[in-house]
């Protein structure tokens, strides 16, 4: 079935011989009881046993993992309490001390600091590549330790979206672990498992769930293998996802869909005209004509760029930060992916972390705002965007 049927129809296990709920069950509950002493040893000797604890397992965090699996193309999936607790219970289930990443060079801030963090108290090591040039990664990676190529579908907040195809080949040719993070993209525009990426993590706070009120994130694996080897380490984490937020992510992902065709839509028409004022001086959009990344977001995303852009201010930071203050039907408010438009200033937000060097870096320009373009009519986000421009 195609991508949109599948998402209505999530995963959901029988609730009594032939029949079950439309609705995926909420089960609120931390652990589950047994008859006797040998069924609860069994029940936690793995991931897919039994219900037990809910750290471990649980009926409707499980109809979560099922349904991204199935979105995502992929053999199963550890749903997570953030996105963060995604990278992070990956990360430091599949490293070791002495371990190589490659990275790219354009992350999401949380995902750099994770790395740096690692680098600093493990000694693992860390090197950043344009994402752009297949043979860059294959010289990096000619170290023997080299364990994990480290991408983002579509980077946050340049747009960049890497060379997919040709650095997932290389590293299965060369034996690395890869993990892309899909956030941005969804199984919507990108699934990643089928141009051979091992790993896909999610924020589900984003477009997945899609209205802003859950905190949430998953990851899931090309081969079950993994996802078995990966498992106790999260658990021993506790980043483990609460049933609710599991909840209330299947009950956004029937309309995602619909949801990522608007985002795209009004983000596309946004760029075109902010690339066209004056007062704009450059606009970061894959699926725009003069994007460094246009020609591969064009092969990769399928249907769209996304519903994120950013847009450099000729007034430098002072410009950014009068946009951000001026907007009205966009609100000032960190994360992305929700029913309604936000806008931040990265170089004081989201990539705090990141000192000018690293902005430079990472192309984050003083005065660049990002904006989550939402779901409202885009006559009225380019109203306000106006307004906020010729205010500022």
């Amino acid at each position: 079935m195609e991508l949109d049927t599948r998402a209505v129809h999530v995963i959901n296990e029988p609730f009594q011989e032939g029949s079950w709920p439309l609705s995926v069950p909420l089960v609120q509950s931390s652990a589950f009881a047994f008859s006797s002493a040998d069924e609860l040893a069994e029940a936690m000797a793995g991931p897919d046993g039994r219900y037990v604890y809910s750290r471990r397992g649980n009926p409707t965090v499980r109809a979560l993992e099922q349904t991204l699996a199935g979105l995502e193309g992929g053999a199963g999936a550890i749903a997570f309490a953030s996105g963060m607790g995604a990278i992070s219970g990956v990360l430091l289930a599949l490293l070791k001390p002495g371990d190589r990443v490659v990275a790219q060079r354009c992350l999401y801030g949380g995902t750099y600091a994770v790395l740096s963090d690692l680098a600093a108290r493990y000694g693992i090591h860390v090197t950043y590549i344009s994402g752009d040039d297949t043979e860059e990664f294959e010289a990096a990676a000619r170290h023997p330790a080299t364990r994990l190529l480290v991408l983002e579908t579509i980077a946050n907040p340049t747009g960049q979206v890497p060379e997919l195809p040709g650095l997932l080949a290389a590293a299965r040719r060369t034996g690395v672990t890869s993990v892309v993070d899909n956030s941005l993209a969804s199984p919507v525009l990108c699934r990643p498992l089928e141009l051979g990426a091992d790993v896909v993590v999610h924020s589900t706070t984003k477009y997945l769930s899609g209205h802003s009120d859950v905190l949430g994130g998953a990851a899931v694996f090309a081969d079950d293998a993994l996802r078995r080897a990966v498992w106790p380490r999260t658990v021993e984490l506790g980043a483990c996802a609460d049933p609710f937020a599991a909840w209330l992510t299947l009950r956004g992902i029937p309309t995602l869909p619909l949801r990522m065709r608007a985002h795209c839509a009004g983000a596309a028409a946004l760029a075109e005209r902010l690339a066209a004022r004056p007062d704009v001086t450059a606009v970061h959009y894959p699926w725009l004509a003069g994007h460094p990344s246009y020609a591969i977001a064009r092969k990769v995303l399928a249907g769209g760029g996304g519903g994120l852009l950013s847009f450099e201010l000729a007034g430098g930071r002072e410009a950014g930060r009068a946009f951000i203050e001026g907007v009205r039907v966009a609100k000032l408010a960190l994360s992305l992916g929700g029913v309604e438009s936000l806008v931040t200033h990265p170089a004081s937000t989201s990539h705090r972390e990141l000192d000018a060097e690293a902005l430079a870096a990472a192309g984050i320009a003083p005065g660049l705002v990002r904006m989550s373009v939402g779901i409202e009519d885009v006559e009225d986000l380019w109203a306000d965007i106006q307004q906020a421009l010729d205010w500022g």
